[in-house]
């Protein structure tokens, strides 16, 4: 992997609005499915369609859910708290995963981790998962070393792939031409591991994706 010199000058108001849309854009999805399915409840002449629909709405509904308790977390400030209890950044990242194709391994050895090492294990988990479009696994580790908390994330399946807009996000590069909703999730990562005086670090090999940081623990 090869280190880019040049960071992003983004102003903090652009990168507010690329989260919004990234999340936002995450959202549509299922509350659309959810308007539908309610659409078809109502339909008089869809009467037999009504238990596809119900299953459309609980879904949808779990989706949405599940989503936002995550982001909660891994893009807001979730209220106060400043140490996360590793099983219930599990339970988090399990929720996004039930509604990826790709299989999530959870072997996070330190009970608890701080903010910034909390957002970093469930950002670079979805991203782990999202590097695996027709299936794979995301294997998530993590282990504080005296006073550091060092966090490993294989992306393991058959056709493995990181968007340039990723890696260029992890090395605090500027978003360029790709797809600013994958960019921004990437630089945000950056952006916060470094403010905690940590590092991040992404490589690609033949069908994995590695991910990698280290922060004070």
């Amino acid at each position: 992997m090869t280190e880019t010199t040049a960071q992003a000058t983004v102003r903090p108001a652009e990168i507010a609005a690329y989260l919004a849309a990234r999340m936002c854009h995450d959202f549509i999805s299922p509350a659309s499915a959810i308007a539908s399915g309610l659409d078809l409840l109502e339909d008089p002449s869809a009467q037999d369609m009504r238990e596809e629909a119900m299953g459309l709405v609980v879904s949808s509904s779990k989706k949405l859910a599940d989503l936002l308790s995550f982001c909660r977390v891994a893009f807001g400030a979730s209220a106060s708290a400043e140490t996360f209890d590793a099983r219930d950044l599990a339970k988090l990242a399990q929720g996004v995963f039930a509604h990826m194709r790709a299989d999530l391994e959870w072997m996070v050895d330190t009970p608890a981790v701080n903010k910034p090492a909390a957002r970093t294990l469930l950002n670079l988990a979805q991203m782990a998962g999202a590097a695996l479009p027709t299936g794979g696994t995301a294997r998530v580790r993590a282990v504080q070393e005296g006073a550091s908390v060092a966090i490993a994330i294989e992306a393991v399946g058959p056709r493995a792939r990181l968007r340039p807009e990723v890696l260029a996000g992890l090395q605090g590069a500027a978003p360029g031409e790709g797809l600013h909703g994958h960019w921004v999730q990437a630089y945000y990562v950056h952006l916060f591991v470094e403010d905690a005086g940590g590092r991040v670090f992404a490589d690609v090999q033949e069908e994995k994706v590695v991910f990698a940081a280290t922060l004070p623990a």
